[in-house]
């Protein structure tokens, strides 16, 4: 016997995260794995599990606190829980909507009718693997290995086998590799042992749950982690870079009758952190959602459900909701020959993204132009001396040099706004996007600490992470957490355009390709390599006279990289 603390677990970041809900209080009776805490950062939600059996003896954190990696968040006795006492309380969590109710109302895997929402954590499946597998199970057992949980992605598309029937695996070794949205996803194995069979097939499309293929475990193997008792699926949410949940309007807020305001149900409610998150980004009060799920739990489905009902019932759908009328559908065959070409997921996600965008955003652009006459000599010049190290300053390696001064220089274009409106986020860290056509579509690969790197980092980063991109390996992490983003079409033509936000972020720079100009400089025309530049913002946040001033300054720069230093 003994106290030991729980912790604050590896979130991926060393930014802080929110505790969204504390799921235990002193006194209650704990078992090995049970959620205790639920934690939220600005891309997932993450159930922090006991990892031990015993007793809490007090809580060091509450609703609302910021932690991050290492903080102590409550304090356990170590000690076998009560078998029955533990059932008694499952069984009152079940009545209340604690989130404990989730573990035993919950179907299994394979009830493809009522899955149960798991718990978003964070992209890294292998860390997640060491978090949440358990044991391996005995040499000569076989073992179904199913998908991960994909939070809210419904299904991925399986694109890769990385082993064969009869192969011997390592703990952790690729399985298999899903496509979700924009990234590949790599199924670590849970333990070391002999692939028995394989269960998809290429081309499947996937959830969270189904079985990929059956193992073997080696005599004496063990998964990544000592922690549980089965070697279930790693609890886990794959994110991609553009997937993330749409901005609560006002009317589907009002559509789904619930205050755009209001986040927390009006009522104890049977449902998952999943679920409960799902239904604060669409302005659900869960209070009034029908369970289809065991004991009337809360599924996704029922949410979307409701939500659809609601907007049916205000004469709406989609379209009336965005203030528009239904386009209607054109049979173009009687006008001639067609033929209908299905968008990969990648073109879809981005569509859809765009289009939220577009209707949500109300779009201002900037345009100026920078003379580069200057700066295009010295990148010459570097790349003469760089030409053996492996790297190329590009012009887009300087954009986003000059983009990051200009960002430290004007917070609010390195902020997001709250979906209240009611004030703005500014991040203390600037991690530029860029854009990288790929012949699936656009991804936009995320420059992190842009601001901290120098030029030759930034272009030997940004060329690693293109190759990656056409070589479609871009992980989620890859592709997250941008602040700004620069979409570059230089190098195909155009002297401007009118990139669109992408959200959550507040402005994005558009490059066209830049020419030669005769140029007054107060005394004679004289050639200069001007550059062209269009800036979209968000005009709720940004004013026209900022906007000009940001540009102003960024075009000053690039004339001048001097200006960087100061």
């Amino acid at each position: 016997m003994g106290v030991e603390l729980i912790r604050v677990p590896d979130v991926g970041s060393s930014d802080p995260v929110d505790v969204i809900e504390v799921s235990v209080k002193p006194g209650d009776e704990l078992n090995q794995e049970d959620t205790v805490v639920v934690l939220e950062s600005d891309k997932a939600t993450i159930e922090v599990p006991a990892p031990v059996a015993g007793t809490v003896k007090g809580l060091l954190v509450k609703v609302g606190d910021r932690v991050k990696e290492g903080d102590p968040l409550l304090e356990v006795e170590a000690g076998a829980a009560p078998q029955a006492d533990r059932t008694s309380a499952q069984e009152a969590a079940d009545n209340t909507g604690h989130p404990q109710a989730d573990k035993n109302g919950g179907p299994q895997p394979d009830q493809a009718s009522a899955r149960p929402a798991q718990p978003d954590t964070r992209s890294d499946t292998a860390s997640a693997a060491k978090a949440s597998a358990g044991s391996a199970p005995g040499a000569g057992a076989s073992q179904p290995v199913p998908v991960p949980d994909l939070g809210d992605i419904d299904k991925a598309e399986l694109i890769e086998f990385s082993v064969a029937e009869g192969d011997s695996v390592e703990a952790e070794q690729v399985l298999a590799v899903l496509e979700s949205d924009k990234a590949s996803l790599e199924i670590p194995a849970p333990f070391a042992g002999k692939i028995v069979a394989l269960k998809a097939k290429l081309g499947d499309a996937l959830g969270s749950g189904d079985v990929l293929l059956e193992m073997q475990a080696e005599q004496g193997a063990e998964s990544a982690s000592s922690g549980g008792n089965s070697p279930a699926a790693p609890q886990t949410q794959v994110a991609s870079a553009e997937k993330q949940s749409p901005a609560r309007s006002p009317a589907a807020a009002a559509a789904a009758g619930q205050p755009a305001s209001d986040m927390a149900p009006s009522a104890q409610v049977h449902a998952g952190p999943a679920v409960r998150k799902l239904a604060r980004e669409l302005g659900v009060d869960l209070a009034g959602v029908t369970g289809s799920g065991p004991k009337q739990r809360i599924l996704k489905e029922d949410v979307h459900a409701h939500v659809k009902k609601r907007l049916g019932e205000s004469g709406g759908g989609s379209a009336s909701v965005a203030g528009m009328p239904s386009l209607p559908e054109i049979d173009f065959s009687k006008f001639g020959d067609i033929e209908r070409v299905e968008l990969n997921k990648l073109r879809k996600v981005s569509a859809s993204n765009l289009h939220r965008s577009w209707l949500t955003i109300p779009h201002v652009t900037q345009h100026d132009d920078a003379d580069i006459t200057e700066l295009e000599n010295f990148r010459q010049e570097q790349n003469a001396q760089l030409k053996n190290d492996g790297v190329k300053l590009t012009m887009l390696a300087f954009l986003v040099k000059a983009c990051a001064v200009a960002l430290q220089k004007f917070p609010n274009f390195n902020s997001s706004l709250e979906n209240s409106g009611a004030a703005l986020i500014h991040k203390h860290y600037i991690n530029i996007g860029v854009a990288v056509d790929t012949p699936n579509g656009l991804v936009v690969p995320v420059i992190r600490d842009a601001d901290k790197k120098g030029l030759v980092a930034i272009a030997r980063e940004m060329g690693e992470l293109a190759q990656k991109a056409r070589d479609r390996k871009l992980a989620p992490q890859d592709m997250q957490g941008g602040t700004f983003s620069i979409s570059s079409l230089g190098g195909i033509g155009g002297t401007a355009f009118t990139p669109i936000v992408n959200w959550p972020e507040v402005a994005i720079l558009g490059v066209s390709r830049s020419d030669t100009r005769p140029v007054w400089n107060g005394s004679k025309f004289k050639p200069r390599l001007m550059l062209p530049l269009s800036l979209s913002y968000d005009h709720r946040v940004i004013d026209g006279a900022d906007a000009a001033r940001f540009i102003t300054f960024l075009s000053q720069t690039l004339a001048d990289m001097r200006r960087a230093l100061l």
